[in-house]
This record gives C-alpha cells, sequence and structure tokens, in this order.
C-alpha cells in the first residue's frame, strides 16, 4: 500500500512540475495569428489549423516539444494550412469574418474558443476550420505524430469533401 502512495505522489509531482515548466521555443512551425491567416484567406484558400492551448496545459506543451517540433509536421502544416496558435483564455478581443469574440468569465476563456470547440473546451485542442468554410473540427487531447498525421492529410488533401473519415482512416498508409 505504501508503494502505491509513493507512485501516486510521484506522479502527481511529475504532472504539477510538467504544467508549471515554461513552453519550449520551437523554430519548427511558423505560427501566425488569426488575424493573419484571415488576411491569407483572401489570398489562397486554405484550411486553418488551430493548436488551442493553456499556459497551464501541461500536454500542449509536450505536444508542442513532440509533434508540432517535427520536422515531417512543420513542413506539411507551412505547405497546406494556415497554422494559428491560440491561447484560449486570451482576454484579448478576437475578429473573426467579421465577427468579435470577448473573453467569458463564466467560461474563462475567450468567446471564440468556446465558438470553435462548441463548448467543450479541452486542452490541447486541435482545430480545423476546413478551406470550405464548413462547420470547424475539434479534435481534443494531445495527439502524437501518426495520430496528427492521419488527422492532417485527411483535412490537407481535401479528404473529407470525399471519403467519410472511417474509411480514409481504413485505407491511410502513414508516411511520417
Amino acid at each position: 500500500m505504501q508503494e502505491v502512495k509513493q507512485l501516486f505522489l510521484y506522479l502527481m509531482m511529475f504532472f504539477f512540475l510538467t504544467a508549471l515548466a515554461p513552453a519550449p521555443k520551437t523554430n519548427h512551425v511558423k505560427w501566425m495569428s488569426l488575424a493573419e491567416a484571415e488576411i491569407n484567406l483572401k489570398k489562397e484558400k486554405r484550411s486553418v489549423l488551430i493548436d488551442l492551448y493553456t499556459d497551464w496545459c501541461g500536454w500542449c506543451k509536450v505536444m508542442d516539444q513532440k509533434t508540432y517540433s517535427n520536422e515531417n509536421v512543420a513542413e506539411y502544416l507551412q505547405n497546406k494550412f494556415y497554422a494559428v496558435r491560440m491561447n484560449a483564455e486570451t482576454k484579448e478581443k478576437i475578429l473573426w469574418n467579421e465577427k468579435s469574440y470577448n473573453y467569458n468569465k463564466a467560461y474563462r476563456a475567450n468567446e471564440f474558443a468556446v465558438f470553435i470547440t462548441k463548448g467543450r473546451l479541452e486542452f490541447p485542442t486541435t482545430i480545423i476550420i476546413p478551406a470550405d468554410g464548413s462547420e470547424p473540427q475539434a479534435i481534443a487531447g494531445y495527439l502524437e505524430k501518426k495520430d496528427f498525421e492521419l488527422i492532417a492529410k485527411y483535412f490537407g488533401e481535401d479528404g473529407y469533401n470525399k471519403i467519410p473519415f472511417e474509411d480514409y482512416q481504413k485505407a491511410f498508409k502513414p508516411a511520417w
């Protein structure tokens, strides 16, 4: 019983320290703001991928270190998406599609984060706003490189307009 308590204590310390660790600096993905993505959309239609995170989220930092820092992931994002990194808890006003979103005290998050996740605020969440302007797709939770590749290519290769995800997933051959 003592060993179980000790293991639990170590795990709690690990998660606490992970959450307090500063976000690692990555130079691989060239993140842009939501405003920059909206400007670029007027020039060239692409899907927008939003890394929705919070400063206190340990798994957000792990995803940044292990997934977004991968060269294949970064290169694919740069070629196929407008990659946006957004703190869900920002108190700054956000403008998107001529609509203004403010900080919502009840949710302790920006209304835009609430909108794109349909109120299911989990972190990290990968949001994809398809190039055709259809409804944002929220994929909650940490995504390893292999899982991220499947989702990114489903939207990046326009599979979402051609084939159900389950069929795409069955035929998918990872390359990263």
